[in-house]
This record gives C-alpha cells, sequence and structure tokens, in this order.
C-alpha cells in the first residue's frame, strides 16, 4: 500500500488542531502551551479558539497576552482612541511576563470548562509560587527587608528619599510624559539629569559607551535599581497583584482580606503608611522605566529603533521577575490612573453636574448610565500631607501640594460592571444602576478619603465600632491536613466588604493586574453597591465560593459546585462567575463553601513534575500521526473514530435534575482558623466568621428505555476540571473508503475527483482520522450509570487481555442521546462531490462563515450535561466536554492524550 506523501497528509488533516509546548526563548521560563492549524492558511480556522473573547474592555487588564476585546469593533470610544494612539505613534514596549493560568483560556467556549493552555498551565500556576521572603504583612516588613530599604536610600543606594509630593509630582509629571512621549528627540542629559538630580544616586554605567548620559545607560541604572532583592514586591505572586488595593486604599481598620497565604493585615496607620509609600515609589520608578523603554523601541517595527539586539539581551538576563511584572503594574497605572494637583481637579464639575441633577431624578433615570459612569469615575483619592518627612528636601519643580488620584475611565469601567451584573441576570438589575448612582452620589457627599496620606490615624480610636472580619483561615487547605498550604492550583480568598472599599476601587480606577483578581474585584463591586445584597449577605464574602441571594445561586468556577451547575440549561457565566436558578434546599440567603478534595494524581504533577514539562511526550501522544512519522504514514496507519453506530443501538436516557443537598451544618467542619497551622501574630487570632465547608451532592431522576425512573445521586467529593474540546473543520473534498474486515482506512482520496467511486457503503464522510496508536472506548450513558461503582481502569479494561487496558487508552463518554442519525452541521459538513473553482470559492466562504459561527456560540447545555458533570466529580475523573457540532472525536482523542486526561464527554 502506497505511503502518503506530504501533501495528502495535509489535505487529510486540513482544519485539525495540533497541540505543542514550547519554550519561547531563553528568557521564559516555563513552556508555553499552544494550539495551531499548520496546513491552514484560511484566517476562519486558524483564528478557531477553544475559549471566549473578554467582552468588556473594562477587562482587559485580566491578562497581559495580546488580545482584541469583544466589543472593540463597535465601541466608537475604543476606536477613536485606537486612531489617536496611530497618530501620535505611541510606541508600546513589549514585556516578556504573562500570569499562569492564561485568563484568556480559563473561560472555555463550553460554561464552567476552561481551553487547552489553562488545562495545562493550571499545575504550574502562579497560585504555586511560594510567598515573598519577608513580605509577610501588609504592614511592617522582616529585618532583611528593612535592612535592604535601608541601604538602598543610603549613600552606597540607588535613592534619595523624597517626599511624598515629590513622588506623586513625579509620577502625574509621568502620566503626561506617556502620552507624548518625545524622550528620544530630546538631549539625554535633560531626562538624565531629571533622574539623577535629586532622586536617583549617580552611577557609572558602561552599556553605552559613546553617551554617558544615554536613555540606554539611564535604562540600566533604573534596572538595577529595580531588580534590587528584598526592597520592592515581586509581584509574580497573587496575592500581592490583589493587595495592591488594599495598600493604596485600605484602612488599617476595616478593610481586611484573607485567604490560604500567610499574609497578614496590619493594624497601625504608620505601618502602611510606609508601605504605601514603598509602592508609590516602586509605580515611579516602573513608570521611569517604561517611557524610556517605550522612547527607544519608538519606530522599531520599521527599522529605527534605538535599541539593539544586543540591548535586549541585557535587559532580558538583567530583569528579573520582579522588574517584568513592576513594568505591566507602571502600564496599568499609566493608562489608567491620573494624578491631578489642587487647582486642577475636576471636583468642581463634578459638584456642579450633582447640583443640576439633584432635582431632577426622572432625569437621572432616563440617563443613568451616563450620570452613573461620570459619578462612579468621582470617587477618587484625596492626599492632603498633614505632615511631611523630609519637607526641606522638597524642590521647586515639585512642590509640597495636595493632590488627588482619580480613575481616567469611569464610564468604561461602570460598563463593564453593568454588563457584568446584566450577564449573571442580577436580581433587580432594571434598577441596580439606579442604586448604584444613589450610593455613588453619597460617596462623593462624604468627606475625602485621605486613606493614601500618611496621616497617624489610629486604629482603635473611639466610635470605630462598625462590624469588622479580620484574620486569616484556611479555606482549601482541607482542614489543615495540608499545611503548606496545600499547593492550591486556584487562589481561594474571603474579604470583608463594606461601601466604597478598597476592592471597588481597585475595579473603578482600572488598577488591575493580569489573572484572577478581576474576577473578585467583579463580585465585590457588584455588591458593595447594591445595599440590599449587601443587607442580606452581610459584609463577610468568600469569594471563591458562592452565594444563595433572590432565589439564585452565584458560585465562583473555582468552587467545582459552580462548574458542574454551569452545564445546565439555565445557567449563566460571566468572567469567572456563573449564575444558576438552582438554590441548595433549605438554604437561606447567604455565602457557602463547598467541602472537597484535591485529585490525588493532580496534586501529584505540580511544578516541575506536570504535564506541560513533558514537551516531546505531549506532542508525542496528541501527534496526527501517533507514534509514526509523516514521510512513512499509510492509509491502513488510521481508522475513523465511531459515534452513534452500535450493533444493538442503546437505549434512550431521560434525565431531570430533582435537587442540589449541602449535608447539615453539624455534619460540616469549621474552617481551620490560621494560627493553629503555624505562628501568626497576636494581632491575627481573632475568631474567623461563620463559613462551614459542606459537601455537595445532587440528586436527579433518570429513565432508561425498558428500565423503571429511579433516583441517582452524586456527591461532588473531588475538585475536577473541565476542557472544552478545541474546535475544528473537517477537511473538504476529502474521502474514505473503510478496509471489510478492519476498522482501518485501505484508501484515501484527496484528489476531489471522486475517482473511489459513488458508493454510498464504501464512502464515509466523517470527522479527521485518528492514527492507530490511539485507544478509545466508547461508552453510552446508559451504560455508564449501570457501571458507576466500577473504577475507571476496569471500564477500560473490559474486552483486552488480562481486562488491562493500554496505558493511553480514553474513555469516550456518549451523551448524544438522540440515536438516531441526523444530518451533519456545519462543522462537521464536508462536499459530497466536486464543483467548479468558482462554486468552491463561493460555497467555501458560507461554510467558512457558518463554522466560525458554530465554533465560537455557546451552548444552552441541559440536565444530562449536569449530571455527568456530577458523575466525573464523584469519581474524580478529569474530562474534556466535546461538542459534535464544534470538533470531532478524533481531534477530541488527541487533545486527551496532549493533557493525559482519561475521560472525554462527547454532547450533542
Amino acid at each position: 500500500m502506497a505511503t502518503l506523501s506530504q501533501d495528502d497528509v495535509e489535505k487529510l488533516f486540513s482544519g485539525a488542531p495540533q497541540f505543542f509546548a514550547r519554550n519561547d526563548g531563553p528568557f521564559i521560563a516555563v513552556p508555553n502551551p499552544s494550539v495551531a492549524f499548520p496546513f491552514d492558511e484560511d484566517l476562519q480556522i486558524r483564528d478557531l479558539t477553544d475559549h471566549c473573547q473578554i467582552e468588556a474592555r473594562a477587562w482587559s487588564g485580566v491578562t497581559a497576552h495580546p488580545h482584541l476585546t469583544r466589543d472593540l469593533n463597535h465601541d466608537a470610544e475604543a476606536a477613536a482612541e485606537r486612531r489617536r494612539a496611530e497618530r501620535r505613534g505611541h510606541a508600546h514596549f513589549f514585556v516578556r511576563c504573562r500570569e499562569r493560568p492564561n485568563m484568556l483560556s480559563l473561560q472555555g467556549l463550553e460554561k464552567g470548562t476552561m481551553g487547552y493552555q489553562a488545562a495545562l498551565e493550571l499545575a504550574v500556576s502562579d497560585a504555586l509560587e511560594e510567598e515573598q521572603f519577608g513580605f509577610d504583612s501588609i504592614g511592617k516588613k522582616a529585618r532583611a527587608i528593612v535592612d535592604a530599604r535601608e541601604h538602598m536610600l543610603s549613600n552606597d543606594g540607588w535613592l534619595h528619599r523624597i517626599p511624598e509630593a515629590e513622588v506623586l509630582g513625579r509620577l502625574r509629571r509621568n502620566g503626561h510624559l506617556y502620552r507624548e512621549n518625545d524622550l528620544k528627540n530630546r538631549k539625554s542629559s535633560e531626562s538624565y539629569n531629571d533622574l539623577f538630580g535629586h532622586f536617583m544616586r549617580p552611577r557609572y554605567i558602561s552599556l553605552d559607551k559613546k553617551d554617558s548620559q544615554s536613555l540606554t545607560n539611564q535604562i540600566v541604572a533604573l534596572l538595577k535599581c529595580l531588580g534590587a532583592a528584598n526592597v520592592w514586591i515581586d509581584l509574580s505572586h497573587v496575592e500581592w497583584r490583589i493587595r495592591l488595593g488594599q495598600i493604596l486604599w485600605g484602612e488599617p481598620h476595616g478593610d481586611r482580606l484573607d485567604g490560604d497565604s500567610s499574609i497578614h493585615n496590619t493594624e497601625c496607620s504608620d505601618e502602611m503608611a510606609e508601605e504605601k509609600y514603598w509602592l508609590l515609589l516602586q509605580i515611579l520608578m516602573a513608570t521611569e522605566l517604561l517611557i524610556r523603554l517605550d522612547a527607544v523601541t519608538q519606530g522599531e517595527e520599521y527599522g529605527a529603533g534605538s535599541f539593539r539586539p544586543m540591548d535586549v539581551v541585557q535587559f532580558e538576563r538583567a530583569a528579573n521577575s520582579t522588574v517584568k511584572w513592576s513594568l505591566l503594574l507602571a502600564r496599568s497605572w499609566l493608562d489608567n490612573i491620573e494624578i491631578v494637583a489642587d487647582g486642577e481637579s475636576t471636583q468642581s464639575e463634578t459638584a456642579k453636574e450633582e447640583a443640576a441633577t439633584g432635582d431632577h431624578d426622572a432625569t437621572i433615570m432616563q440617563s443613568i448610565k451616563t450620570k452613573s459612569a461620570s459619578w462612579l469615575a468621582a470617587i477618587v483619592s484625596h492626599i492632603p500631607f498633614s505632615h511631611h518627612r523630609n519637607q526641606n528636601h522638597m524642590t521647586p519643580a515639585f512642590p509640597a501640594r495636595h493632590y488627588v488620584i482619580k480613575g481616567r475611565n469611569g464610564r468604561r469601567q461602570v460598563d463593564g460592571l453593568i454588563h457584568f451584573a446584566k450577564k449573571l441576570r442580577w436580581p433587580g438589575i432594571d434598577d441596580y444602576e439606579a442604586r448604584i448612582t444613589t450610593h455613588m452620589r453619597e460617596a462623593i457627599k462624604r468627606k475625602p478619603d485621605t486613606s493614601m496620606c500618611d496621616c497617624g490615624y489610629d486604629a482603635k480610636s473611639e466610635g470605630d465600632s462598625k462590624d469588622d472580619y479580620f484574620g486569616t483561615w484556611d479555606v482549601t487547605c482541607q482542614r489543615g491536613n495540608h499545611k503548606e498550604r496545600a499547593r492550591a492550583r486556584r487562589r481561594r480568598l474571603a474579604a470583608a466588604l463594606h461601601p466604597s472599599g478598597w476592592m471597588s476601587k481597585s475595579y473603578i480606577f482600572g488598577l488591575m493586574l493580569p489573572g484572577d483578581g478581576l474576577s473578585h474585584f467583579l463580585m465585590a463591586t457588584l455588591l458593595e453597591n447594591d445595599d440590599v445584597a449587601m443587607s442580606k449577605l452581610g459584609s463577610f464574602a468568600n469569594l471563591c465560593g458562592g452565594f444563595v441571594y433572590s432565589g439564585m445561586s452565584f458560585w465562583s468556577t473555582s468552587c467545582i459546585l459552580g462548574r458542574v451547575l454551569a452545564a445546565g440549561k439555565g445557567s449563566a457565566e460571566c468572567m469567572g462567575w456563573v449564575s444558576t436558578d438552582i438554590v441548595p434546599m433549605g438554604v437561606q440567603e447567604g455565602w457557602l463553601n463547598i467541602d472537597v478534595k484535591d485529585v490525588a494524581e493532580d496534586v501529584a504533577h505540580l511544578g516541575k513534575k506536570s504535564r506541560i514539562w513533558a514537551k516531546r511526550r505531549l506532542e508525542r501522544d496528541a501527534s496526527i500521526v501517533g507514534d509514526g512519522q509523516e514521510d512513512s504514514a499509510s492509509p491502513a496507519d488510521f481508522t475513523m473514530p465511531w459515534e452513534n453506530r452500535y450493533k444493538n443501538p442503546p437505549p434512550n436516557v431521560h434525565v431531570d435534575f430533582a435537587s442540589l443537598q449541602l449535608s447539615p451544618s453539624a455534619l460540616s467542619l469549621h474552617p481551620t482558623p490560621l494560627p493553629e497551622i503555624m505562628a501568626t501574630p497576636r494581632h491575627e487570632s481573632a475568631p474567623a466568621p461563620d463559613l462551614f465547608s459542606q459537601p455537595a451532592s445532587l440528586t436527579f431522576r433518570v429513565g432508561i428505555d425498558g428500565v423503571p425512573e429511579r433516583q441517582h445521586i452524586f456527591s461532588l467529593l473531588y475538585d475536577v476540571n473541565f476542557v472544552n474540546a478545541h474546535p475544528c473543520s473537517p477537511p473538504r473534498g476529502v474521502r474514505f473508503v473503510k478496509s471489510p474486515s478492519s476498522p482501518t482506512i485501505r484508501e484515501i482520496d484527496v484528489s476531489g475527483e471522486a475517482s473511489l467511486g459513488n458508493s454510498a457503503r464504501a464512502l464515509h464522510r466523517m470527522g479527521h482520522p485518528l492514527h492507530k496508536f490511539f485507544n478509545y472506548k466508547v461508552m453510552h450513558i446508559s451504560e455508564v450509570l449501570q457501571k458507576k461503582q466500577l473504577p475507571l481502569s476496569e471500564l477500560l479494561g473490559a474486552g483486552h487481555p488480562d481486562n488491562k487496558a493500554p496505558g493511553n487508552a480514553v474513555l469516550v463518554i456518549d451523551c448524544m442521546t438522540q440515536l438516531v442519525e441526523l444530518p451533519q452541521s456545519p462543522v462537521l459538513e464536508r462536499l459530497a462531490s466536486p464543483s467548479s473553482p468558482h462554486a468552491d470559492r463561493k460555497h467555501s466562504f458560507s461554510f467558512a462563515a457558518r463554522m466560525h459561527y458554530e465554533s465560537h456560540k455557546r451552548q444552552s447545555g441541559s440536565d444530562l450535561e449536569i449530571l455527568v458533570r456530577a458523575l466525573c466529580s464523584e469519581q474524580g475523573w478529569n474530562a474534556i466536554i466535546s461538542r459534535r457540532k464544534r470538533g470531532c472525536l478524533a481531534c477530541a482523542i488527541r487533545e486527551a492524550g496532549a493533557l493525559g486526561y482519561k475521560v472525554i464527554v462527547r454532547v450533542d
């Protein structure tokens, strides 16, 4: 039998995703998982993804990966901003730094799922990083940190201690310079003298020997300063990305964030003020570095950049994680934050607007979105300096002044918040914008927020008696069984909410770093600005669990129950949260936490032991030619995976969801306070709020033809993951002739000339072929339910010698209950006969458009899909969810090989 040529292989696997894990470069630590269509040039195919687009520009900060937001094409404001940026040639230095897992990939096309890249990166996620040494408190730091900072400000260090007013003044100046960056056109001595006059201490830098004051040498000095050990916050640690807002806007008493890390809150205002100063100083250093990097890379795409390849290598070698994440913070700050000096504030404009609208509530209700946006944008941090350090060292360029920190994009952030609420079908959404308007109007009337200045606030002053949950308690450490933080792949957080809290400000100001913090900020902002919800749910929020409110339940996708219920017909998902009309029986309104175990195999393969590091094996286990070579493949090496074809057709299955139960509180265990796990300061040992971890179980009424209806109860025991199978597009014009005596393919015709004949019995129009290296077993859901007590190894091993399945065997659970042959959907459609070139082009455009639509729309789900996900959780099976309208079974099997998964759920 003749082997397939390279051209044959390319036509045969046109439209088939291929799975990789490759290193992006010598300075990138972890391999980058990717999916590609190397045999296709059609953009409709190459742009197929297994995850959703970001739906609002307000949420762009969730990822550092290049992306487009869904509203970009029809957003006039975004288009105008893009045109302005193009006109002024605004350069953007590309920071080679990314969050893990990729937040774009974390929200799959199927609700409650993730994409291929996120599935691999979870085992090396940022949450697994050890906490930064010495930074175990919002306030006072370890002695090593204090010593390093003192050295930084000494004569042997890099910096002078400049007053707070100068820090803010420089940040304000950098904001203007960022938008009209002309450093490249100025004399280098001008920017050098500004940097090293009163701020930094001059050092000899020899990288650019022609001009000792060049931008390149300034960059090196800033790089060395910002990369100094034990001085700056390393934002590669997830906890600190979220706590940025707590440092900037939190109060010493009342603004608490607690989770499974050992970072402590503080009650000392002096300690918080000092940390605010150092954080602002870090932001200032990063903005100084970023605007210089932007300047030297301007025109780089036209070959006119002044940053040489050798300079890039030097930068990548010297830039540690602290430097790179600080640059991402600087970009977020410059894009979203504006500092206004006294006399330049827009407060008067806000007051006029409030006065003009105070007596016209009807007008407010009619134009609610515009008004709420303006009021939210007016949430500002006033920074009066009641006392200053080093006032005698103030420079004429930066005199002592009052400053206001305000958001640049208030309207955009409000639009994102309202879209989030509408997507989740928030109760009373029609009135929510009115409530948020009233709340923000009151926020403006309150006295200025002085939380960013060191104003000597006494955390224990009289009259401060508001409820305050604080302390650190164990949400993920499995009741103390994993005292080393259980190496949680997802961050579990709990927080105390109150109106205009620091989490709301982090979102409204847009000061967010890549990672899952945005999902916490969105829900916290939604709740903090809904007085009705806050009164019913209380101030304590378990942001990685769920809550019942107004006849609905809302769940974080960090919670297994959220990922299971997302498969239901009445569910909605948006930015890490799922809403559903399914409510636990007998549960009143309030917050909930679900008790669940880690999958032992997942815990055993974290970090360097994870699948992502086995790059060659991963790619081989997902290769289109299996363990063979492309240049020696023959038609007999391939089979066509079958589905919906049984010798004895299985019975139809009818599933109705019955109830969701949480075990009674008496059977649940209270979360373990952190002091019982590790030593903590005395003020951290306050009692935790009443949060119980409760096991969950789901009950279904299942009817199988020929069998009396019965109830099936599934307990959500394991924290499993569901991955959206990557969409594919079948090769067009390819025909197969199946061997009469085996499941292999006898002949393949890729010519489009129907040379194999037109016999319907010999012609198979299906998805992509599958190499015989792969092993799989298809079981109908009715059979799986009857054998659900058997372990996966026995289900796979049945029919094999010694009941042992091959190591790469995969179980395919057939949940396509309509077992009669259906017309092929647009994704699986194939031309049955050759056509003229003109007709082919015309039909191909229509086909590509329909396929692209099918691959991106989100399906509604069903009770059967909830059931099969609950079954996977009970058994501890990570699973791929493969929808027939999006992709073929062969591609799903290859993806399972790449991920090392053993279960595929095939749905219609």
